[in-house]
């Protein structure tokens, strides 16, 4: 009885679910193989996967873009001259160490970087391979006016949404700042780590009137 209400994205979602099937090992396979020989960053015609695309805010009609993006994975190397670190002994180490932000976010920031004049709506896996994690990015044209008349998406045409991606604003910048999950288990991640930190540290003496 289920399947017989599914619609056509319904099926596509499920089918994603079961990555280790045979057609999605084969799909998954000779996709990555094109995006390998591929740039960078490039734009694409419409999304690899549309009914993720369109669960994340993605509309087809004008305004609306979509990039994909690679970034290498793997830990983040302290950028310093022949492994040296001058300093204490707790902080000597070069290689073990993890960046603080996920690569979704990398990814949605260097595509933000490129397209300037776009802004970053949200993004999703597509693929990976050892070497790589392929991501789709979705991208919106503030200045469009199909965007600044819609009233569910013109919020996003504001001078305060502005490089949202490099200020941990997307759905995986919240998630990488700790701001997913509510409740008691979470109130020291708001409004932020460092500054409940601070707000714990810090002395305040009231001024004898």
């Amino acid at each position: 009885f289920l399947f017989s209400t599914m619609g056509a994205y319904k099926y596509i979602q499920e089918l994603h679910k079961k990555k280790q099937s045979d057609v999605m090992r084969f799909l998954l396979r000779v996709r990555c193989w094109e995006y390998r020989h591929l740039p960078v960053i490039h734009r694409v015609t419409r999304p690899s996967r549309p009914e993720k695309a369109r669960r994340l805010g993605y509309k087809a009609k004008q305004g609306y873009v979509i990039f994909r993006v690679r970034v290498r994975v793997g830990g983040r190397k302290k950028p310093v001259a022949k492994g040296i670190v001058y300093g204490k002994p707790k902080s000597q180490g070069v290689t073990q160490l993890k960046p603080r932000r996920n690569l979704k976010v990398v990814a949605e920031g260097r595509v933000g970087k490129v397209a300037g004049n776009l802004r970053v709506l949200n993004s999703y896996w597509v693929n990976q391979d050892s070497v790589y994690k392929y991501y789709e990015v979705i991208l919106v044209d503030p200045s469009h006016k199909a965007i600044r008349r819609d009233p569910r998406i013109n919020w996003i045409c504001k001078p305060v949404q502005k490089h949202r991606e490099k200020r941990g604003l997307t759905s995986s910048g919240r998630h990488a700042r700790g701001l997913i999950g509510k409740g008691p288990r979470h109130l020291k991640n708001r409004p932020s780590r460092h500054a409940t930190w601070k707000r714990n540290n810090k002395l305040s003496l009231r001024r004898y009137r």
